[in-house]
């Protein structure tokens, strides 16, 4: 709200009575916002100014795009025999695999979506299709790293990551310290930047039925 204090002086002269009045604008309700064309006429072109203090007008303050920008990811993938189970990079010993054209990593591709779709480049299937070939058993590792570069080519670098993976079995929590590591090495980020969480679905559901494993992601970019 300071930011206006210097741009009001310079458009006109305020008596001094007034600026308590200016500093309480924020948490003033919209009706009262009136009271200071009753107290001071002041000139015309500060009308548009004086109408539009809350909320800021988008000249007076950045974009949230040109600050940072935020997408939401999710995947799901069902289980499978004779396949093996990879999650957030890291291989977990399982009797059961999750079915997928690549490895099935069901939380890499949720990070993946929602680090395309903050960027505003569409999706993981968008850029590494399930029609193609190429993809066919590929780790999925590969494809975090292509997504970062593709991430970076458009000029963002990663704020930070939230991710949950929902599983009744098998049990997670041991494994994160190791996604997280594997997967800040392969981004070329701070593991700090990758928070993930585990947890059931309380045997709601396909994932309380031990049908298969889903995972949520937000991930937060800024411009490089």
């Amino acid at each position: 709200m300071f930011i206006l204090y210097p741009l009001l002086s310079t458009l006109y002269s305020l008596p001094s009575t007034l600026y308590p009045l200016l500093s309480t604008l924020y948490s003033l309700p919209s009706t009262l916002y009136p009271l200071l064309s009753t107290l001071y006429s002041p000139p015309s072109t500060l009308y548009p100014l004086l109408s539009t203090l809350y909320p800021l007008p988008s000249t007076l303050y950045p974009l949230p795009s040109t600050i940072m920008r935020i997408g939401f990811g999710y995947d799901v993938h069902t289980f499978a025999p004779d396949r093996e189970l990879w999650i957030g990079g890291v291989h977990i010993d399982h009797p059961l695999g999750l079915l997928g054209h690549s490895d099935a990593d069901v939380l890499i591709h949720a990070i993946c979506d929602a680090l395309l779709g903050a960027a505003g480049l569409r999706d993981i299937g968008y850029h590494f299709p399930d029609t193609a070939g190429e993809y066919a058993g590929i780790d999925s590792k590969i494809l975090l790293s292509c997504t970062m570069r593709l991430l970076r080519d458009a000029g963002y670098e990663l704020g930070n990551i939230d991710a949950t993976v929902v599983a009744e079995q098998p049990k997670l929590n041991p494994h994160i310290p190791d996604m997280q590591r594997t997967m800040a090495e392969v981004m070329g980020v701070p593991t700090a930047d990758i928070s993930i969480k585990a947890t059931t679905s309380e045997r709601m559901g396909f994932v309380g039925r031990r049908e298969g494993i889903a995972a949520y992601a937000v991930a937060l970019i800024v411009p490089r």
